[in-house]
């Protein structure tokens, strides 16, 4: 999603907070009695019946070809022709590239829907990793089905606006000058009219509402009577929409990472730039655990420091011509999604910081901040869901004074996510407004939230729960990733298999895995962080 001035960076000490069982209880009361008072269920009602949907008849054919990989034997192929304007269907066609593991039981749950997020992720190479994730006799009872929603990666047409859009050395990020900021602006304005120009005939149709439509074309062409439907991060808010447009065609329904659906999209991304400072604080803090690792100092606060010094003098002198101020939060923005990622950040802050060599620094640039050909359509896709989805402010003075006062108390990634989100504020295809997701017709759906989730900020769960009736959200307390079932949490998982058995969960809460050792620079990725390769599917800002 998502994601995302003082010239000088005072200390940032972490903020002490109270404990968090008690914070994440007290919370999710809250949540549930609002929930109670308002839709409260006649008594003795029975949990929607979890019987697998009926077969329907199939709107459109889909002719499913083996295209295997040697981790995934059974995946399989197909495309879909959806309208461009679902209100003119018999207008111009689009297509939508899908991926499938069929089902191996007796009896089938039918179709699995999974969407990685975004907007603009990829999802054709999330079905293979969600059914070999789950458990054997689970994925067995469902059709896994990835797709790529209109305009992403394989369906056709595919949207890239702006290519070198992200070619570094970027401006700084913050704006300490008149200069800096009006060559930001430059930059995004560019974008924004470079889409118009390239894809003016497909904007209006990109958007949520449009997407899921799609899914609804998707259920039709399967020829089922209902879908189930498991969404990370954006893909939360995709599967909400759909559940709200066709209620009554939801099997199951499980949300992951949970976006505020009361604050899209402007509001929910100032939400983010917070939670993002106070995680990437718990990165400082947990680098100064391991000074005689890093040489950073015991002090987050005197971490914290080093960590601006490094920012301020990459704005003179960019590490290897390629590694500025705002490539620095590019790398260290990763960090805030998943805390595998810490080890390798920290050694190249290390490096840089106490080794004085810049070449780690440049080697987590390219491993997690460079962006490659492919990022050019998510990232267009990304924003052209965004900017026609809801309203942005027009009016760059109110850009200007949110930013500043966000940057007063949380500098990482303000000003970075505001440009990212700032094509937003030039656009010509006209916003739509948000639909209301509030449901009292679907099945028990599953929320997952991880209580310091920096890209979907806790409170956005307990929003969404409140807006699900008979919706339950498992906690994972403690936990600061972005993306937490199907990621090595053995109490997150067992709870999404026993709803997708079953279709029956409770409000629960789970501890958060470990934080991640330090590790020998030689390793990419701790080999034991059980998230790795999800979140190598999820990408960043999704």
């Amino acid at each position: 999603m998502l994601h995302p001035a003082n010239p000088a960076h005072p200390a940032h000490p972490a903020k002490k907070r109270g404990p968090l069982t008690k914070r994440a209880a007290a919370l999710l009361s809250v949540a549930t009695a609002t929930v109670a008072a308002v839709v409260t269920s006649p008594a003795g009602a029975a949990p929607a019946a979890a019987a697998a949907p009926s077969a329907a008849p199939a709107a459109a054919a889909l002719r499913w070809t083996g295209c295997a990989t040697p981790r995934y034997p059974t995946l399989q192929c197909a495309s879909l022709k959806v309208p461009l304007d679902h209100d003119r269907p018999g207008g111009r066609q689009i297509s939508l590239a899908l991926t499938r593991v069929p089902h191996t039981a007796a009896t089938s749950q039918g179709p699995l829907l999974v969407n990685p997020g975004g907007p603009g992720g990829s999802g054709r190479a999330l079905a293979g990793f969600v059914a070999s994730a789950l458990p054997k006799d689970v994925a067995a009872q469902y059709d896994v089905i990835g797709f790529d929603p209109r305009g992403v990666g394989k369906s056709e047409p595919t949207l890239d606006c702006g290519p070198g859009h992200f070619t570094p050395v970027r401006p700084d990020s913050v704006p300490l000058d008149a200069q800096t900021e009006q060559a930001n602006l430059d930059r995004v304005k560019a974008f924004a009219d470079s889409c118009q120009a390239k894809h003016a005939d497909v904007l209006p149709y990109i958007g949520t509402v449009s997407a899921a439509r799609d899914i609804e074309t998707l259920r039709g062409a399967l020829g089922a009577a209902k879908v189930s439907y498991f969404g990370y991060s954006y893909g939360t808010y995709l599967g909400a929409v759909y559940a709200k447009l066709h209620p009554d065609r939801v099997h199951r329904l499980v949300l992951d990472s949970v976006v505020d659906p009361g604050g899209v999209w402007y509001e929910d991304n100032l939400a983010q730039d917070q939670a993002f400072d106070a995680r990437h604080k718990s990165f400082l803090a947990w680098v100064a655990q391991y000074d005689e690792k890093y040489g950073l100092g015991t002090d987050p606060a005197g971490v914290e420091e080093r960590w601006y010094a490094m920012r301020d003098a990459l704005r003179g002198t960019p590490a290897g011509g390629k590694v500025g101020p705002a490539e620095l939060e590019d790398t260290y923005m990763p960090g805030g999604y998943y805390n595998g990622y810490w080890p390798v950040l920290a050694e190249a802050f290390s490096a840089y910081e106490v080794a004085k060599d810049p070449k780690p620094l440049v080697a987590a640039y390219e491993r997690f901040g460079a962006v490659e050909p492919s990022a050019g359509n998510s990232y267009s896709v990304y924003t052209a869901v965004q900017c026609r989805d809801s309203a942005w402010p027009k009016d760059w003075n109110q850009w200007r004074a949110d930013m500043w006062r966000t940057h007063a108390k949380a500098p990482f990634m303000t000003w970075n996510n505001a440009w990212y989100n700032a094509p937003c504020a030039f656009w010509k295809t006209e916003p739509l407004a948000a639909p209301d997701v509030s449901n009292a017709s679907l099945p028990p759906a599953l929320l997952l939230q991880a209580t310091e989730d920096a890209a979907t900020p806790f409170e956005g769960a307990l929003s969404m729960k409140g807006k699900l009736k008979g919706s339950a959200l498992v906690v994972e307390e403690g936990g600061g990733n972005h993306g937490v079932a199907l990621s090595g949490n053995k109490c997150l998982d067992e709870k999404v298999a026993a709803y997708l058995r079953s279709g029956q969960a409770s409000d629960a809460t789970c501890p958060a895995q470990a934080a991640p050792k330090p590790t020998p620079a030689t390793r990419a990725v701790p080999p034991t962080a059980g998230g790795t390769a999800l979140h190598g599917l999820l990408g960043f800002r999704g």
